[in-house]
């Protein structure tokens, strides 16, 4: 995983609508780039609202929020508007930026091992040194923890 202080690994994904996105996009913003498994399941769900409910916050701080999976473009289209998520998610099919990130790792579910996105939160600056790590995120109250550590 991508450790505090290292350069955060540049990316070039589409986001719900189709449109391309560049970590180089955000140059001069803080960025908090959160990897979650998948849309409309019940812990990413829990996520995602938490951050739209403090987005407002996150916005006055001059913070961009971006989530990334695995899903399609298609399932992010309906996740953001079934949600109502006024922030990015970013479409990673090929799972390349989430192994970039250290975000791919075995995940255990029912007794089952499996390689699976592991839930993890990254505070990159504008300069896109990654200023702080949330290696093992618990969904709840996660917005919260994200905006204490800004």
């Amino acid at each position: 995983m991508i450790q505090e202080g290292e350069r955060a690994p540049d990316f070039a994904l589409k986001d719900a609508d189709g449109k391309m996105w560049t970590l180089a996009d955000f140059r001069g913003k803080t960025v908090v780039l959160y990897f979650y498994p998948k849309d409309n399941t019940p812990g990413c769900t829990t996520e995602a609202c938490s951050f739209r409910d403090r987005y407002e916050e996150f916005k006055k701080r001059g913070v961009e929020v971006v989530g990334v999976s695995a899903d399609s473009e298609k399932s992010h289209k309906s996740f953001v508007e079934k949600k109502n998520l006024p922030f990015l998610l970013l479409s990673d099919p090929e799972k390349k930026t989430i192994e970039a990130y250290g975000a791919l790792g075995e995940r255990k579910l029912y007794g089952r091992i499996f390689l699976g996105i592991l839930r993890s939160t990254f505070i990159i600056d504008g300069e896109g040194i990654v200023q702080k790590v949330f290696p093992k995120v618990t969904p709840a109250g996660h917005a919260e923890e994200i905006l204490a550590a800004l």
